[in-house]
Parts: structure tokens; sequence; C-alpha cells
């Protein structure tokens, strides 16, 4: 293992913050049983808040962001992790109190690790990432939900971003009449491209009044928007339908009403990555690997970038400017 490899920080003085790439050692990294030679990270809308002052995801500076890795273990004290596997770490602490992705090497606890499924790369991985786990998850628990292709259109707010568009295309691919809500009118050929159906505004959701009830037209949503968008989601839900909510870009508050919930058996399905359960996140990144796996939108959707470029990239997906996911190349 090399004596010096480059980490990507963030530190805060007052407030302000300020970011560096820098050479740090294994010492310089947090408690762990497994190290991994970072091979890709990826760029989500949290690693971007923890870049901002005031955005409540760091805990304590200097820090190393970035909440998804994937990469070879290069020792472990954990019999199940072997010198040379290749695994995922997505979630829990990682990026957030515990050094994450943004670094040519990580440190990581034994039980945030998945083994790397057949069928997938450590790249195809990270283009995933949070994002991608995010969208599969929803799809999921969708499913298991009663969602079926016959049931009718599928709604997927804030399409164009990460979770959005992998689970546009997740969708398409299982035979779904996929409906793709988004506020950039430039994208929808892009969403078109990537398996929907249908492209609609923001404020076609919204409508012209947040009504209690309102015209069913979806038999499913995948939400990671939240807010009142969410809350014109649910009006129009089918009957026995769901919605499966995993995001706050929209805002934290939802001016709903009960009708959706006990006047059409409406189901509010909450979508959590960071702490998903060992088995299922094994069962969802199998999924990925697998029948949910769509090789286009992998080469379509990934903009690959450095360690020195991840300023631009944090404010470019803090902005809402980000198409498909970017992914960091660490070695």
């Amino acid at each position: 293992m090399e004596n010096q490899f480059k980490a990507f920080f963030v530190n805060k003085t007052d407030d302000q913050v300020t970011t560096e790439v820098k050479e740090i050692n294994l010492e310089n990294l947090p408690e762990g049983d497994v190290v991994i030679k970072v091979a890709y990270s990826s760029v989500n809308y949290k690693d971007g808040l923890a870049s901002l002052p005031n955005g409540n995801i760091v805990r304590s500076y200097p820090f190393v962001p970035g909440i998804d890795l994937a990469g070879v273990v290069v020792s472990s004290s954990d019999p199940r992790f072997q010198q040379g596997d290749e695994v995922i770490a997505t979630s829990y602490e990682i990026g957030v109190s515990h050094y994450g992705g943004y670094s040519e090497y990580a440190r990581i606890p034994s039980e945030w690790i998945v083994p790397l499924p057949t069928g997938l790369s450590l790249k195809e991985s990270m283009v995933y990432g949070t994002a991608g786990f995010t969208a599969a998850l929803s799809v999921h628990q969708l499913e298991k939900s009663g969602l079926t292709p016959e049931k009718g259109k599928v709604l997927v707010t804030g399409a164009t971003g990460g979770v959005g568009s992998i689970a546009v295309s997740i969708l398409a691919k299982k035979g779904y009449e996929v409906v793709a809500s988004t506020g950039k009118a430039s994208e929808h050929d892009y969403l078109k491209k990537i398996g929907a159906s249908e492209v609609i505004s923001r404020e076609e959701v919204l409508g012209e009044k947040l009504k209690p009830l309102d015209k069913q037209l979806w038999a499913g949503a995948v939400d990671p928007v939240g807010g009142k968008s969410l809350a014109a989601v649910l009006s129009k839900i089918t009957y026995g339908g769901s919605a499966a909510v995993s995001g706050l870009t929209g805002g934290t508050d939802l001016p709903a009403s009960v009708f959706p919930f006990i006047l059409r058996g409406v189901n509010l399905l909450g979508i959590d990555s960071v702490y998903c359960p060992m088995e299922m996140r094994k069962t969802i990144w199998n999924r990925l690997a697998t029948d949910f796996k769509t090789e286009d939108l992998l080469e379509t959707i990934q903009h690959e970038i450095s360690l020195e470029e991840l300023p631009q990239a944090l404010d470019t997906i803090l902005k809402g400017q980000a198409k498909g996911r970017m992914i960091v190349k660490l070695s």
C-alpha cells in the first residue's frame, strides 16, 4: 500500500467552508476493520450539502466527504472479507461522521460493507451509488406493495436527477409505462431516451390548485422531491396505489390531507437508504446486478471526474443543474 495518498477535504472556519486535495497517510484515517483501495466514488446531493457551512451534514472538521465508495480490499481483520475482494460501501455514517469516499484509500467498519455482486463492475456500482440504490429500493418496495405494469402508469418526479433517472430506467426495463416529471424543458429527449413514455412539467404535477383529492392518474410514484409536489402526487394516486418518497429537495413540509389514505387506500412508503438493514441492502444490490440492471443507462448517465474537479461538481448538484450521475475516479 502507498505511504501517501490523495484525499479531498472540507474544512470550516467560522462561517466559511474551504476545500482542498491534499496528501495523507493511513494513520489519518478513522478506525475500521477493513482498508479499501478506492476505485470510484460518486457525487450526491448530500455530498453537496457537506460543502456548505450550514449544510448540517458534516459533524466535525476537517473532513473527507463522499457517502459512496467502491474498491478492492487491501487488508481486513474480519474473516468475511479477504485481500483482493471487490466491495461496495454506502451510507451509514460514511461521509457524515466517518471519512468518506473522496480518498484513494478508506478504512471502513465491516458491518457497512457489501460484497460486489456478480454481474456488476466497481465502476457500474458507483454509477448507481446511493442514488441508484435508493431508486431500486423504491421500485422494490412499490412492487412489494402490489405495483405491477398492468395496474397503470407510474410517475417519477425529479426525473433528471440521480434517483429519478435510474428509477425511470429500471421501471421502463420492468415493463412499466413511465411518466417522468422535470422542471427542465430541455431534457425531454434525454428522459425519453432512458425509458420515459411521457414527460410532463413540475407544474403539471402540481396542477392549478392543490386539492385533498384529485383525478386518479398514477398507480404508483417514485418521489425524491417531497414537499408540496408529494402532496399533489398523493392526491392523484389511483385506488390502492403507492408513492415511495426518498427526498426533500422540494421541502420538508407535506401539505396533504388524510383523504388519499382513508378514501383510496393509498400507501406512502418511506425509503431509507442510510440505515437500510444489510440483508435488504444485499437484495437490492443483487437486483441492480440482475433484473434491474440497465446497460444502456450506465453509459448514458455517467460523467466521470477527478478529485480536483469536485468543487465544481458539488456546486452543480446543489444548483439542481446535474443530469444523471457524476462519478469520481480515484484509481
